[in-house]
């Protein structure tokens, strides 16, 4: 057996098993990145789309994204490369193999068409960091930009292993709340919380939250999110905007209605007084 030192879950695993994040696997009695230069998604996006609103704006950067996340988000997104079994069991195989080396190059020949580097989104990136890392050190080297788009739950050791070799970051803060984070995601807030502070000492950070109806959508939890977000900002000296994404009914939570517009602007409202950059999505 082994126990996987990536995030809070710290999954002990019998050989041939998958953890949680159904991207590790336990290997020879080590627990090793399933996932690691499969590529299940490449795209190149405007830098906006991670959302980045104060990190090279009006920019594009190729997007890469492979399989698996360690939390369970009944509003995923992209559940179907996260952690939907079928689908994951699935790009185990069949999933474009690339090598660090290929993926740096491929950033590379597309400065032309305006590239500014790599981004590592789509899945959680970091349930096979390690690809991250070797990746993320030759764009590096090459000049260009790194942006991680992340919920944030990796262990401080994980962490700073990618520092060095990261740009940018956009955290998934995805509410402020240890019962929305225990009961219904399957997360830890406070590993966000110091994976947030820490990145902001390092390298540019923006923070996402998603507001779902009746879940993380008061204006007192928004307002405590960004008088938190604004003592980081003191601390660290350095300025995070917060993004406030509209939901849309999606996944598991399809019998909730998409997020009032009016209650986005009354939430921007109350993170407005502590911090200075404040932007609204999927409006």
């Amino acid at each position: 057996m082994a126990r996987c030192p990536v995030c809070f879950h710290h999954c002990t695993l019998t050989e041939g098993q998958y953890g949680l994040c159904q991207a590790r696997q336990c290997v020879d009695g080590e627990v090793v990145p399933a996932n690691y230069g499969r590529i299940t998604s490449l795209a190149l996006d405007p830098i906006e789309k991670k959302p980045l609103a104060e990190f090279h704006p009006g920019s594009l950067i190729l997007s890469a994204g492979s399989y698996g996340c360690n939390l369970r988000c009944p509003f995923c997104q992209n559940y179907e490369i996260s952690y939907d079994a079928p689908s994951v069991t699935g790009f185990r195989t069949s999933a474009e193999v690339w090598t660090p080396q290929e993926l740096a190059d491929a950033a590379w020949e597309l400065i032309p068409r305006g590239n500014i580097g790599l981004a590592f989104t789509y899945n959680e990136p970091l349930t096979g960091y390690e690809f991250v890392r070797d990746t993320a050190r030759l764009v590096r080297e090459k000049g260009m930009v790194t942006v991680l788009v992340t919920n944030g739950t990796a262990e401080p050791e994980i962490e700073e292993a990618l520092l060095p070799w990261i740009s940018a970051m956009n955290v998934d803060l995805k509410a402020f709340s240890e019962r929305f984070y225990s009961d219904l995601i399957g997360g830890d807030l406070q590993t966000v919380l110091h994976f947030i502070e820490r990145a902001a000492q390092v390298c540019h950070v923006e923070v996402t939250t998603l507001v779902i109806p009746g879940e993380n959508d008061s204006p007192e939890e928004i307002a405590a999110l960004a008088q938190w977000l604004s003592g980081v900002e003191a601390r660290t000296g350095r300025r995070i905007p917060l993004h406030l994404t509209r939901f849309f009914p999606r996944y598991r939570m399809k019998d909730r209605p998409a997020t009032d517009t009016a209650l986005m602007h009354r939430l921007a409202d109350a993170a407005a007084p502590y911090l200075s950059s404040v932007y609204l999505g999927n409006m």
